[in-house]
């Protein structure tokens, strides 16, 4: 068993609350808000034994959705980022506040040399397949599971 983190109650626009096998952070988005979602994905899924390529997967499709929602609803967005690990793999999911503004995929292809942007999404596909966008209490979810297996 490990210890369970302790919320961050010092630092503004992050609250960490507890769940088990994971977390629920309540963030403000900012580059360090997601530096440091991304640093607690990678020491609580590492505590509880799972591979770390799955990981680095979880904290890419992380910071992929977070993205996509500052670019939906700006700089600064409450967001709830929960990450968990379950007995099929790593449950990623990120709320936001516009149940208007749905992730999508862009028309060119993933693998264009072209593209300036927009593999996000695809990068989504491919690590977390299946992946489903849900109306929230808080206005939409995006909710993934990468595969895993523990070590």
């Amino acid at each position: 068993m490990h210890p369970t983190p302790t919320p961050h109650l010092t630092v503004p626009g992050y609250y960490l609350r507890p769940r088990p096998r994971g977390f629920a952070a309540h963030i403000s988005a900012s580059p360090p808000n997601l530096r440091a979602v991304r640093e607690l994905t990678r020491s609580e899924l590492l505590t509880q034994g799972l591979a770390p390529g799955a990981v680095d997967s979880a904290r890419l499709v992380l910071s992929e959705l977070v993205g996509n929602s500052v670019r939906a609803c700006g700089d600064h967005v409450p967001l709830v980022v929960e990450v968990y690990a379950m007995s099929y793999g790593i449950a990623v999911n990120v709320h936001d506040p516009d149940p208007g503004v749905l992730p999508r995929r862009r028309a060119i292809a993933f693998d264009s040399a072209e593209a300036e942007g927009g593999r996000g999404l695809g990068l989504v596909d491919l690590l977390a397949p299946g992946w489903q966008v849900r109306r929230s209490a808080i206005g939409k979810q995006v909710r993934c599971r990468v595969p895993a297996e523990e070590m």
